[in-house]
């Protein structure tokens, strides 16, 4: 994966609980660019934004320098709790940023991201429905997804016949060669949706009931592993595996037709990166010039060509040079699959359960 594993789900560390608590405690506060379209009208000629690194391939920004004159900026960051805290600051000069969708709750209510001008945006229609009105920012008001991907599990069919539910992960007959992603939220998605519950559960009574699920399965697990888990499902090392799509188990998958990625039929989760104005953006101008530039579907097909990742344009498949990755489950999966997948949401509050369960599940 090209971002730091850890950081494609919400972190287990105290930074992100302070963050959650922050949004909390910041929604009423700021100025009125936080709430509105803000208060600079941002002309000139230049576009400065902060994104993930290698998400926004190099051609796509060389493209849209080229048709409008535009210089482009992008400084990357690893990880959401980085580009928040550089926004908090108050020190940023950026024009565009690229949260996570959990992120983009958290900088709603630290009001730290503009309300769009969707007046001022063409192309939204182009995006897959999942992504129109997305649970997170319901009527894309803050946010332009951009690139996506998913949380499921893997499998290798030397070990493992056929798969679909996260059972497979759970079944003492693969004891010592089923792996879970090391990363606290990623391994209560499959211990919530595994004890019949959904992934954005905040619930208790809920997080505790898949705290003992989880607590019981260590005792199968080969270990937690966040790293090479792709590699050892392909050298048949592990039957079965939590897994992030990406271009890790891509690649695998691809050049190994024995290891299989799915969508468990429990409904898995679904992350996205997407665009905003931050709060106080000199150049709002050339920001929404960038995201129209995004929306276009020969634009939108080289986040997939050219930067190894699905993109959210449901247009841009038909313009998708390298078919291969459409029909590989780890970057492309079927919107069937999809479309009882969560949403992993800002937990707010309920993170102390789950920092209380994960501290249990990995002493015991």
């Amino acid at each position: 994966m090209r971002r730091s594993t850890v950081s494609r789900t919400l972190l287990t560390t105290a930074v992100v609980t302070t963050t959650a608590l922050l949004a909390t405690a910041c929604g009423g506060s700021g100025d009125s660019g936080g709430s509105g379209t803000g208060s600079s009208s941002g002309g000139g000629k230049t576009l400065s934004i902060y994104a993930w690194a290698g998400e926004i391939p190099d051609s796509v920004v060389k493209g849209f320098e080229k048709e409008t004159g535009i210089k482009v900026t992008v400084d990357t960051f690893d990880s959401n709790e980085t580009m928040t805290a550089k926004l908090s600051s108050g020190a940023s000069a950026y024009d565009l940023v690229e949260p996570s969708q959990y992120t983009v709750q958290q900088l709603i209510g630290q009001q730290l991201i503009q309300k769009l001008d969707h007046s001022k945006i063409e192309g939204l229609d182009n995006l897959a429905p999942k992504f129109r009105n997305p649970s997170y920012d319901q009527g894309n008001e803050y946010s332009v997804p951009w690139i996506w991907g998913t949380t499921g599990f893997a499998y290798n069919d030397t070990c493992v016949k056929s798969a679909t539910s996260w059972k497979t992960l759970f079944d003492p007959k693969y004891k010592g060669k089923l792996y879970m992603l090391d990363n606290m939220l990623a391994s209560y998605i499959a211990g919530l949706q595994v004890s019949g519950y959904r992934a954005t559960s905040t619930d208790k009574d809920q997080i505790a009931k898949a705290t003992d699920t989880l607590q019981k399965q260590k005792k199968i697990l080969a270990g937690y592993n966040s790293t090479n888990y792709a590699q050892l499902l392909s050298t048949g090392q592990a039957c079965a595996a939590e897994a992030w799509s990406g271009t890790a188990m891509a690649k695998v998958v691809q050049s190994n037709p024995r290891v299989h990625y799915v969508i468990p039929s429990e409904g898995g989760s679904i992350w996205t990166d997407g665009l905003a104005v931050p709060r106080g953006a000199k150049n709002t101008t050339s920001a929404y010039k960038f995201i129209n530039y995004l929306l276009r579907p020969e634009v939108a097909a080289l986040a997939t060509d050219d930067g190894s990742s699905a993109s959210t344009n449901q247009a841009a498949r038909a313009h998708i040079k390298n078919k291969a990755a459409l029909k590989n489950p780890a970057v492309y999966a079927p919107d069937s699959a999809i479309a009882t997948s969560d949403f992993l949401l800002d937990p707010g509050t309920a993170m102390q359960y789950f920092q209380q369960g994960w501290t249990k599940i990995k002493a015991s």
